[in-house]
């Protein structure tokens, strides 16, 4: 029998597994890409690849993994129930005398690890990918010449005292037709008109090396203009670059520990106390999900079934259940940033939830649905059978 139900149990495994990656590849991708396509004009505004947009907004799917995962579960469960059930294999284990918690163990075994892969994303890996997604993102936005400054249109800056203009921005990240007025200086103003140019950084600075063109400066003190042609000319443009811009990051994007032990003089922890303490316990929270969906699933959907009515019906149940469950979960958690009390609602949610799924799991009986739900499922499959039989 062990040698059975070993045999079984890696079969539930690999079964489950398999499902959980395959709709958590899915689910990701689509949602992925409908985040990123929102940045993609701020991305290829300066020139960039579709590699570095790629790359970018990957930044993102961490954050994403981390809502769908037990969701992904949740689905992978319901799917390998139903298809044991189908195919008659939960009969035969109970006819062999396998107690349900024995059948639960590789569903358990999978949450478990589901819930590791979980707490790390929570932990560690996205909040770092989404720091560094704010960084970049910052720095993109704060970038004067990427993204302030529009073909053909005259851009001021510092009260009138400094003026741009760009006649087109190239694929490649050039500038064509450069024209700078600069008036910051009251004794000297200068006028700065190029073919082209490019922004680059180095260790110095931030820079638009213009190219092929002429520099008039008017000194106050001379009557004269003085007019200077160049090839090359270095625009020093580092105090509007993002280059050393360091964003204050929010309690999604700081680390578990930094959310238990806060630095107590940090502004937006002081400011944010509420949603430190709502973070703290939403991010504890997110690996036991995993491990009470499996066991909420198997304690509806777990027993045998022999009628393809009463299984459906019971799917439908166990995905409003874990919904129900999990919404309360987001429904706390957003109202524990200000209401410390909504936090006992969680876990009193949560610690009836496991004990109302132990107590079916040991009864080892069918969940049925409400008479009244079989009811209404049966005139509503008996109407769409009257539509759709011939006249």
């Amino acid at each position: 029998e062990s040698i059975a139900m070993g045999s079984i149990g890696q079969y539930i495994v690999r079964t489950t597994l398999g499902a959980f990656l395959l709709v958590l590849v899915s689910l990701t991708i689509v949602i992925w890409v409908t985040h990123a396509l929102r940045d993609i004009d701020l991305v290829t505004s300066q020139g960039q690849t579709v590699l570095v947009f790629v790359g970018l907004t990957a930044l993102l799917i961490p954050a994403l993994v981390l809502v769908i995962a037990p969701l992904a579960f949740v689905i992978a469960v319901i799917y390998v129930l139903n298809k044991l059930n189908a195919d008659s294999e939960i009969i035969v284990m109970n006819a062999a005398g396998m107690s349900p918690w024995r059948i639960f163990r590789p569903f358990l075994t999978v949450s478990l690890i589901v819930a590791t892969l979980v707490a790390a994303i929570s932990a560690y890996i996205a909040p770092k990918c989404l720091r560094e997604l704010r960084t970049l993102i910052s720095r993109v936005r704060a970038d004067l010449v990427a993204n302030v400054i529009q073909p053909g249109r005259f851009t001021s800056l510092q009260g009138g005292q400094l003026t741009f203009h760009i006649r087109e921005r190239r694929t490649n990240g050039e500038l064509g037709g450069i024209f700078i007025d600069d008036r910051r200086d009251p004794n000297l103003r200068a006028t700065f008109l190029a073919e082209r140019g490019i922004v680059l950084e180095n260790e110095n600075g931030s820079f638009l090396v213009l190219e092929n063109g002429s520099a008039q400066r008017v000194d106050a003190k001379e009557p004269d203009p003085t007019i200077v042609l160049f090839e090359r000319y270095a625009f020093d443009m580092t105090q509007f670059s993002g280059a050393n811009y360091v964003p204050t990051f929010n309690v999604t994007e700081r680390y578990l520990w930094d959310l238990i032990w806060p630095d107590p003089e940090d502004p937006y922890y002081k400011a944010n106390t509420g949603r430190f303490r709502a973070e703290i316990n939403d991010r504890l929270l997110a690996p036991v999900f995993p491990v009470i969906f499996a066991l909420l699933a198997f304690a509806i959907l777990g027993a045998p079934r022999t009628s393809r009515q009463s299984r459906g019906l019971s799917m439908l149940m166990a995905i409003v259940t874990v919904a129900t469950v999990r919404l309360i979960g987001f429904a706390c958690v957003v109202f524990a940033a200000k209401t410390p009390g909504a936090l006992v609602v969680l876990y009193v949610t949560l610690a009836a939830a496991v004990c109302g799924g132990v107590i079916l799991l040991a009864r080892g009986a069918a969940v049925e649905p409400p008479a009244f739900l079989v009811e209404a499922f049966a005139r509503l499959q008996a109407r769409f059978s009257n539509q759709a039989a011939p006249a």
